[in-house]
């Protein structure tokens, strides 16, 4: 199978990545013989997967996803789904949790892309995706990975590299001191939380208006939702970036009935280690910040001071 070039790129991003992008082409395949699945299009990736439009043997249409197996938030992917059971999310048919890989309902046409809530007003998005906290935030089996223990090692890393992430230090201190307090906070683990809940994995669909795709599941804290939202459709925010963020902000918390400042404090939080992560990324391939990377590293500090300013 041919690999869409957006996913080759991410050979830069250290050598699993580029391990992964070698066997993903024999591991489609083999899927597809194994499923008896034809493709019937060309195949879609997002940031970590390839998705391929195909036909079972009986005819009916779903999609092949196949992601990347070298993160621990995407491991329980098949078990959210199954646990939501096509409730306000993409129906599961089939899964293959060792090769991360999941036989799907297929949202949107076939030949066409899928609508996703790009195409909405964004406060009225935010509104829509707060909407489906109440029915994805059941509680979680323990083979979830708990979120406090995956925050401990994320805010170790970050302590280690704290003078090495260009953004302000008070920042990363603050990161740091909110989320020691996370972390031992017995409200933050229990819940399944999707975990990039954003505009563009909330997709059109003829079961219901839209439906949910692509958990990150762990059990964590429902306030955990909240700061994709804040990060994606970015461009739509020039000339009133500080008030856009603060209005999504606002939109999301108050309709899912979210405390102000717990919310408040995992989007800085979040941030801070999206800007670490980065650093991260560029160590391991050993090179420096790229330009989109310092871009991103610049939009999660206007992110940071939008919410608390």
């Amino acid at each position: 199978m041919r690999i869409p070039e957006g996913l080759q790129a991410r050979r830069r991003l250290g050598p699993d990545w580029a391990a992964w992008v070698d066997v993903l082409p024999r591991r489609c395949d083999d899927l597809l013989a194994e499923w008896r699945l034809t493709p019937v299009g060309e195949p879609l990736h997002g940031f970590a997967s390839v998705v391929v439009p195909v036909r079972g043997a009986d005819g009916a249409a779903a999609m092949l996803k196949v992601g990347f197996d070298g993160a621990e938030e995407t491991a329980q992917e098949h078990l959210a789904l199954r646990i939501w059971d096509g409730d306000g999310a993409v129906r599961l048919y089939r899964a293959d949790p060792a090769r991360r890989a999941l036989l799907l309902e297929r949202l949107g046409a076939e030949g066409r892309s899928a609508v996703d809530l790009s195409t909405e007003w964004d406060l009225r998005a935010c509104e829509l995706v707060a909407g489906f906290y109440p029915r994805l935030h059941r509680p979680a089996p323990k083979r979830f990975p708990a979120l406090p223990r995956l925050l401990d090692g994320w805010l170790t890393a970050l302590e280690t590299d704290a003078h090495a992430v260009p953004m302000p230090r008070r920042m990363v201190d603050q990161a740091l001191a909110l989320g020691r307090d996370l972390v031992v906070d017995p409200n933050a683990v229990g819940t399944i939380v999707h975990g990039d809940l954003h505009y563009g994995n909330v997709l059109a669909a003829e079961r219901e208006p839209w439906l949910v795709i692509d958990p990150q599941p762990v059990s964590g804290d429902p306030h955990y939702e909240v700061a994709p939202l804040l990060w994606n459709r970015w461009d739509e925010m020039a000339g009133y970036l500080r008030e856009s963020i603060r209005r999504r902000f606002a939109a999301v918390v108050e309709t899912a009935g979210f405390d102000d400042e717990r919310a408040r404090d995992w989007v800085i939080v979040r941030m801070v280690l999206n800007a670490h992560w980065a650093v991260e990324d560029a160590r391991r391939a050993g090179r420096r910040l790229d330009a989109d990377e310092h871009d991103w590293i610049t939009r999660c500090i206007s992110v940071v001071k939008a919410v608390q300013d």
